[in-house]
């Protein structure tokens, strides 16, 4: 794998800048604080993303290379594969997500997993190289190798650790020391007395000790819930049959009532029969009473009419008499005065006969009158009694029609309510108690001893509850000892679980570290002790580490001298050479190796060593080196080795 081309737009104190890299050796070059480790990091971050997570440092990356002055914080980066894939990677570093594209500047993003927390795993899938293992391999900082004298034991220590345990910063005897010792002061042993296991146990032997004294207790709480339960239940029965004899009593004081209801309309209707026989003969004596009157009208005016005929008769005697009187001395007398008085005379009775025959007349129409309206005042009355007598019987048919409506929709209403009630409690009190109950004579009496036996069973009730509510406390320690058994024996338990993964782990870790010492360790000391002899000029031959004195590195004479006593440009260079000889077994592919600063404390000789052997043996591979000083362009240049020069201003 290549990096080809880096494009910033703007990270840390680098902004807009272009760089374009080849294979073999790329020299770059720049004095302290022109931005080369920002350079390496924005590589970094580019594969991986850049983190927010401090870890231990003042600022996290994103803190720490976030420009100031709201650029964009982002970049492109064009790498290529050994099998010859080009892709481009653009990162928006506020985003967790990178954008990558193929040759054909395809998206091809979505074609990678995503974790939660690191975001798209592209490089991991590509290279099978994850951010750890990048670091701690192929890259090789600055602050890794500017190491004091009084420091060197560290480095050793990282060497050996490296060889031992495939991880510089794993040491197989710590790991097994703090291991054991976290064994020991986290769980204990049967010898310990003060540790975490030996307190549980005298805890839990203490606990059921406590467990067993109060368990009768649970035996006399579970009698009186048995007892309550017995109780609850023979008041739940009396409590239904109390309900059962309520609702007949209710449905006897509701068919009493309906029975007074009919009761009362019967007795209405015999009101009603005896004013429409009293209103008939009422009726019967008014038609009496006004036969008797308008017999007597009738009466009266016969009388007037005949006293007018005997006038009529009278006057008309009298106009006779007038008149032969009158013809009589016209013809007779014959005398003028009397002829003139008597035809005078004639008139006169006329006028006064017709005077007392309209006068008569006129009293018989004002007798006549009065009678007539006494006959219409006698009809008026007698239609009233009779429309009196009609209501009245129409309301004593309607009262007769209510009372057999009612008495059947009563015992209808009443067999159904019986029914509803007999079939509500059927199931619930047995047949013989239903009918016994469903005797409603003394119901008053029946109820009032239910009630008695029901206040009883209740007083026995709260008897049970008080004795019950005396051995709560009691059993609920027994409870929350039961509860803290659970919980120290789930202690005890993942104490154990915990002391036997312990010992499982150092197992495996003793057979880990077997392993590697048989059998990766021999790999990679060859490969180092190969390494640094050409790195030395065959100054030291041969590298190893063994349990007394650790790491050993054999000298010219063929005598084993402890790597601490060694140098610490002679340690820097064994702790490169061993990173380097891990390179082909960390990915399948051929990884750039970025060198940041690493030469610091190499002199002259070993620089051009180490520079020569680079050139050799890596030159399928890209380099970076980045530096602060001419001594490697000078190096490069002295021996023809070929290399891109790039300055960072």
């Amino acid at each position: 794998m290549k990096i080809n081309e880096i494009k910033i737009n703007a990270y840390g104190k680098l902004k807009n800048k272009e760089i374009k890299l080849k294979n073999g050796i790329n020299l770059i070059y720049g004095k302290n604080e022109t931005g080369k480790s920002t350079l390496l990091k924005f590589i970094a971050n580019s594969f991986y993303g850049v983190s927010k997570n401090k870890k231990g440092k003042e600022y996290s990356d994103y803190d720490a290379y976030m420009p100031w002055s709201g650029e964009n914080f982002s970049g492109k980066l064009d790498y290529e594969l050994d099998n010859g894939d080009k892709f481009e990677v653009f990162r928006d570093f506020k985003k967790k997500n990178p954008k990558i594209f193929n040759e054909n500047k395809e998206d091809i993003s979505k074609e990678f997993s995503i974790d939660k927390t690191k975001g798209n795993q592209f490089f991991i899938e590509q290279t099978k190289m994850d951010e750890d293992l990048f670091l701690s391999t192929i890259v090789s900082y600055q602050q890794h190798v500017k190491l004091e004298k009084g420091e060197q034991n560290f480095l050793i220590q990282k060497i050996a650790n490296l060889i031992g345990t495939g991880e510089d910063n794993v040491s197989y005897r710590i790991a097994m020391d703090r291991l054991t010792r976290r064994q020991r002061d986290e769980i204990g042993s049967e010898k310990s007395r003060e540790k975490p296991m030996n307190i549980l146990e005298r805890e839990i032997s203490l606990l059921e000790q406590e467990k067993q004294e109060l368990k009768s207790y649970e035996e006399k709480k579970y009698n009186i819930e048995e007892n309550k339960n017995n109780i609850e239940e023979e008041i739940q029965k009396l409590e239904l049959e109390k309900n059962y004899i309520t609702d007949l009593k209710f449905l006897n004081e509701k068919e009493k009532k309906e029975k007074e209801k009919i009761s009362f309309k019967e007795k209405l209707q015999e009101e009603n029969l005896e004013k429409i026989k009293k209103l008939n003969n009422n009726l019967n004596e008014e038609k009496e009473k006004n036969k008797l009157k308008i017999n007597k009208i009738n009466e009266e005016k016969k009388l007037l009419k005949d006293k007018n005929k005997k006038i009529n008769i009278l006057f008309l005697i009298l106009f006779f008499i007038i008149l032969f009187i009158n013809i009589f001395q016209f013809i007779l007398i014959k005398n003028i005065i009397f002829n003139i008085i008597f035809v005078l005379f004639l008139p006169i009775v006329l006028i006064a006969w017709f005077a007392v025959i309209k006068i008569k007349n006129k009293k018989i129409k004002i007798i006549e009158k009065n009678n007539k309206k006494i006959i219409e005042e006698i009809k008026i009355e007698e239609n009233n009694l009779n429309n009196e007598i009609e209501i009245n019987e129409k309301n004593n048919k309607k009262i007769i029609d209510e009372i057999k409506s009612e008495k059947n929709n009563y015992y209808i209403k009443i067999n159904l309510e019986k029914e509803k009630i007999k079939n509500k409690y059927k199931n619930k009190i047995e047949e013989n108690k239903l009918n016994e109950i469903n005797d409603t004579e003394n119901i008053d009496e029946k109820l009032n001893n239910l009630q008695n036996k029901i206040a009883n069973k209740k007083i026995q009730l709260h008897s049970l509850e008080l004795d019950s509510q005396n051995i709560e406390p009691k059993l609920e320690n027994l409870s929350k000892i039961e509860e803290k058994l659970v919980n120290d024996n789930e202690k005890m338990s993942t104490l154990k679980n915990l002391n036997l993964s312990m010992n499982i782990a150092k197992e495996v870790l003793e057979n880990a570290y077997q392993k590697m010492k048989n059998m990766i360790a021999p790999r990679f000391t060859k490969n180092l002790s190969k390494n640094i002899s050409i790195i030395t000029g065959g100054k030291y031959k041969n590298v190893n580490i063994n349990d007394e004195y650790g790491l050993i590195v054999e000298l010219e004479d063929g005598s084993y001298v402890e790597a601490n006593k060694l140098s610490i440009g002679t340690i820097d260079q064994m702790y490169l050479s061993l990173r380097l000889s891990m390179l082909d077994e960390l990915s399948e592919e051929k990884m750039p190796i970025f060198l940041d600063e690493s030469f610091a404390y190499f002199d002259a000789e070993r620089l051009e060593n180490i520079l020569q052997f680079l050139a050799q043996n890596y030159a399928d591979r890209q380099i970076l080196i980045f530096t602060c000083t001419d001594r490697e362009k000078n190096i490069l240049t002295k021996f023809k080795i070929q290399f891109q020069f790039i300055e960072m201003l």
